[in-house]
């Protein structure tokens, strides 16, 4: 059988997107899959899609295409004349039309009401025209109503994600109410090791949007945080609310304790980290992160909002449902009821992980081929001929008789091709980097309009064949290391090169026969920096190792090691090309960033002193010039005992060494012998604190004064002329 998901741009992010992407990777087990995506905006998906699942694309909306200058996308669509010309065209009639009536799909899944109403439209009776509702007939507005409900009785069967909502849409369309059957979302058993629940960390995760009140759940957040101080709060997701919310942390006075952490796919990985997880929102068409947060071991605490929550949460069982009229006071009631009572959190958990079971994707997958087949009877017997040339189509390359360069990964869909020693045109070169898949497109996107044959390996000797694709499953150790679990599972080595490095220091493991290898700090001191991860095996060339999944949860509270070789922390993470790297910090003495003030008279910094040796008597802490030239900042310090230390930056100082420019200094400690000791926050799981860990500025004689991290985590002070 052959089924085609209509979705409106599989290269976004957001729960349609995950939804279709956890049910295609179920069906395309047992039959084939296709979505045709309506836009696409970027190189590639955001969100992971199975590897069997195809996706056409029907209009290019990146930099460059023609479909940007095409007529038909400036004028008005025909066919739902009603529609805003940012979700219906001219372009998007034709180019959607064109394809309903070219498939050859025994099933086709329309995902919101547009595509719904072009599926009613456009569709045939060659296929089944089956259509989903992922919000809710509550939250529609008037034009989305009345063109769901125009297109329902179009399609063969219409599938709202909740019962509730199912039985809302049969009232209001009661000629079409036996075409109506609710069948709700899935979520993949996650891959990560289920939560320990001891993290004291609450997550939640989706779009930074009103739907979802993060406003009510950081009012929640703030009046707990003094009952509750070891607890923090993280947000995961995008949106135009950021900037509020993040407002708001500072007016709240939780900058130490609530961070935006950004979008993270997989979020697993995320849930795992939990020891809570929270929706806030007023309205749940189904409630995704909930399933999600379940089958990573972590009990919800939600809004019983119309109309997922309460159809997945049994009520103190394995989560607790928030009155919706109870505001953040109910709320932070439920949060207060599990956060204090740890044998409960335990419990909610093991039957969390239980509940969960029943949304696995196989699952809801054999629901949906058993409504295909009430309707069709015979179709799952129906054998997948192969698919006709797509409109606009995510071609993926041939593989070239070339070798790849070394140390380059192939990706999803081929390899990079080598030995191209033409001039290359600014067009021709656009053209390329869209066969090519994304690790290759974002190197080739920075070189200039010559493409030459890269230099061998330094440890290729005798002649070898191309790398080895190996995608790595790393998880963090308690001690502070971490293993990693090779695919394929083939015995070779495990190749760490340091980044930058003059004198190109490596190191090697061995990765046995079942794929994996262990690194422990303890056994291996690997100087600070960040380490890139290659596979070595037998007659092949060197392969950088792909981060398939990287699992930090075990770091959360982790703090830096004090050991015989120096104070250490490493995090293994995922770099922008997808590739697996391991930042280290390896130094005699460090100040380990425990808590920041910025909104008195002056800054307050307290920090642990951590040291190899006998702990260093610190004189004064400085702020010393980032850039070079002028003179450096004495800061008062004061022992707190147990090796903390506490900070102060006077601001009126710091504001007339700027001088009203723009001025930057790190912060360091200084020993009575002059040693200077590094301060930052490189413990944890966070190898990047730039955007999370955010703090309020100081404004003083028209200089704006900020406290912030850097790159590598040490934290610097920043001067600049105040806005108005």
């Amino acid at each position: 059988m052959k089924i085609v998901f209509l979705l409106n741009n599989a290269y976004g992010i957001g729960g349609t997107i995950r939804s279709v992407s956890n049910l295609s990777a179920a069906l395309a087990a047992r039959h084939s899959v296709t979505i045709a995506s309506t836009y696409r905006h970027r190189d590639a998906p955001s969100l992971a899609f199975d590897p069997r699942v195809r996706i056409d694309v029907l209009t290019d909306q990146r930099e460059g295409s023609p479909d940007l200058a095409h007529p038909g996308a400036e004028r008005p669509s025909e066919a739902l004349p009603d529609v805003p010309l940012r979700n219906a065209s001219r372009l998007t009639d034709a180019r959607i039309a064109a394809y309903l009536a070219r498939t050859d799909a025994d099933v086709v899944i329309s995902t919101r009401p547009v595509l719904s109403a072009y599926l009613a439209r456009f569709g045939n009776d060659r296929h089944l025209r089956v259509g989903q509702e992922h919000s809710t007939l509550r939250i529609r507005g008037k034009a989305a109503r009345a063109l769901q409900f125009g297109a329902v009785g179009g399609l063969d069967a219409f599938c709202p994600v909740s019962a509730t909502d199912a039985q809302e849409y049969r009232e209001a369309l009661p000629e079409v109410a036996t075409r109506i059957e609710s069948i709700p979302n899935s979520s993949p058993r996650p891959r990560v090791s289920p939560s320990t629940g001891d993290s004291r960390t609450i997550v939640a995760a989706g779009r930074l949007v009103n739907q979802k009140r993060y406003d009510r759940l950081l009012d929640a957040f703030a009046k707990l945080a003094p009952e509750f101080p070891d607890w923090r709060l993280r947000i995961y997701g995008r949106g135009v609310l950021r900037d509020e919310l993040a407002e708001r942390i500072e007016r709240l006075g939780l900058s130490e304790r609530a961070r935006l952490m950004g979008a993270v796919s997989p979020i697993d990985t995320e849930w795992a980290k939990a020891a809570i997880a929270a929706v806030s929102s007023y309205w749940e068409s189904f409630g995704l992160t909930i399933v999600e947060a379940m089958a990573c071991g972590v009990p919800v605490v939600a809004t019983d909002c119309p109309h997922g929550p309460r159809e997945i949460i049994a009520e103190g069982e394995d989560g607790l449902l928030v009155p919706m009229e109870g505001g953040s006071d109910a709320i932070a009631e439920a949060l207060r009821r599990l956060m204090a009572d740890d044998a409960l959190r335990a419990r909610m958990a093991e039957r969390a992980l239980a509940k969960a079971a029943a949304y696995e994707p196989d699952v809801i997958a054999r629901r949906y081929e058993e409504l295909f087949e009430s309707l069709r009877p015979g179709i799952l017997d129906r054998p997948s001929a192969p698919d006709p040339a797509p409109l606009r189509a995510e071609r993926k390359p041939a593989p070239t008789p070339a070798p790849a360069r070394a140390g380059a990964s192939g990706g999803r869909g081929g390899a990079r091709p080598a030995g191209l020693r033409a001039r290359v045109p600014a067009s021709v070169r656009r053209r390329v980097r869209g066969l090519l898949p994304a690790p290759v497109r974002l190197r080739l996107r920075a070189l200039p309009g010559r493409l030459s044959a890269p230099a061998p390996a330094r440890d290729s000797g005798a002649v070898k064949s191309g790398p080895l694709d190996a995608a790595a499953h790393c998880a963090a150790t308690a001690e502070g290391g971490f293993t990693v679990a090779l695919t394929p599972a083939v015995p070779g080595e495990l190749l760490l090169r340091l980044r930058h490095d003059p004198g190109g220091r490596e190191v090697r493991l061995p990765v046995g026969a079942d794929g994996t290898a262990t690194l422990a700090p303890d056994a291996l001191p690997l100087a600070e920096g960040r380490w890139d991860c290659y596979f070595l095996t037998p007659g092949r060339r060197r392969a950088r190792v792909r981060a398939e999944l990287v699992e930090g949860a075990r770091l959360v509270t982790l703090r830096p090691a004090v050991r015989e070789d120096g104070v250490t922390a490493w995090i293994p993470y995922t770099t922008r090309d997808g590739n697996l790297t391991v930042r280290t910090w390896q130094r005699p003495a460090h100040a380990e960033v425990e808590e920041i003030d910025t909104t008195g008279e002056a800054g307050v910094v307290v920090a642990s002193l951590l040291a190899v040796d006998e702990e260093p008597r610190v004189a004064s802490a400085v702020a010393v010039p980032r850039e070079g030239g002028g003179p450096d900042i004495d800061l008062p310090v004061r022992a707190l005992g147990d090796g903390r230390l506490q900070v102060t930056v006077p601001w009126p100082e710091v504001a007339a060494s700027a001088s009203g420019g723009e001025a930057g200094w790190g912060l360091r400690l200084r020993a009575e012998d002059g040693t200077l000791v590094p301060v930052g926050r490189i413990g944890g799981d966070t190898v990047d604190r730039r955007r999370t860990d955010a703090y309020p500025a100081a404004v003083h004689a028209s200089t704006e004064l900020r406290l912030h991290y850097t790159m590598d985590n040490e934290l610097v002070l920043a001067a600049a002329p105040a806005t108005a």
